[in-house]
């Protein structure tokens, strides 16, 4: 008997879209409107556009949106939004999301408008908070009134999220299923007598996009808010410092006056705000992933 030779079908592989996702913009619902107003200009010194009735926008470069604040009674952040380079990596994350079988919503022309955006896909992501991710910013030359004289974006995108879960490996897969976010690093950190274990994950040249923590050894979730905290990048130590003392100035509860992340080593400060989201301002070896260089400072928002 002759053997044939079968001939052997090659696998396609997997679309990488890691490097093409960066964090465009964050949609707050809440009723403080005083508040957050108050922290948003005098404290974390940023740009605050009212474009209609109950909205507030806080800007802090060249596009139109990076916060959205509607009136609701939410009190809390309800959606986060990621620029994606081009269609086809846009096309990429659909196909996931769809093949996972998770409904995608196409935003309004309203909802759009109000986020600066051109078109708008939502579905649902961690922590009850929808993801929703876009192709276009719209920006804006109008000059920026605030405090602060520049935010490090670019291709690094806003900044980064915190999360914690009780199920930490969920969304962990759900950002490595939908985006290709890869582990940076990881630490232990001991916090109100609790462990947690924390990885730090990156879609781009920053060190981490996400942060996802876990209590080890219980299965409970210690923050009440879908985020545990918001970073963005100051340009300078004398935005830092000027943050610094107009927080104090503001009278906005000091969470952690000054400490040191085990990984990256940048120092911070962490602030609480009334709804419950750590706030602070940081400043240290770029926060981007090791090898891209450079010395920058943070502020959380």
């Amino acid at each position: 008997m002759t053997a044939v030779a079968r001939p052997v079908t090659a696998v396609a592989a997997r679309p990488d879209v890691f490097g093409g996702v960066h964090l465009g913009y964050v949609v707050i619902g809440t009723q403080r409107f005083v508040d957050w107003r108050r922290f948003g200009a005098d404290a974390s010194g940023l740009h605050v556009d009212e474009p209609a009735r109950d909205v507030l926008r806080f800007r802090l470069d060249e596009h139109e949106c990076r916060f959205l604040l509607q009136r609701s009674p939410a009190e809390d952040v309800t959606a986060l939004g990621w620029l994606v380079d081009d269609h086809e990596t846009f096309e990429i994350i659909l196909a996931r999301v769809a093949d996972a079988g998770l409904p995608v919503v196409e935003g309004t022309a309203h909802e759009c408008a109000l986020r600066g955006v051109e078109r708008v896909w939502r579905f649902p992501g961690p922590k009850g908070m929808a993801t929703e991710i876009f192709t276009s910013a719209r920006t804006t030359t109008t000059p920026l009134r605030m405090l602060q004289t520049g935010f490090v974006t670019g291709a690094s995108g806003l900044g980064h999220v915190a999360i914690t879960a009780k199920e930490p490996e969920g969304i962990r897969g759900n950002y490595g299923q939908v985006f290709d976010a890869r582990l940076s690093d990881w630490i232990t950190e001991n916090i109100a007598g609790a462990s947690l274990c924390i990885r730090f994950l990156r879609v781009n040249e920053r060190h981490h996009s996400v942060a996802v923590a876990g209590v080890r050894g219980l299965h409970i979730d210690p923050v009440r808010t879908a985020i545990q905290h918001l970073n963005t990048q100051v340009e300078t130590l004398d935005d830092l410092l000027a943050a610094y003392e107009r927080v104090n100035a503001h009278g906005f509860r000091m969470q952690w006056s000054v400490g040191q992340h085990t990984n990256d080593r940048e120092l911070f400060l962490l602030l609480r705000h009334a709804l419950g989201l750590r706030v602070g301002t940081r400043l240290g070896p770029d926060h981007r992933h090791p090898g891209t260089g450079g010395a920058v400072g943070a502020a959380h928002v």
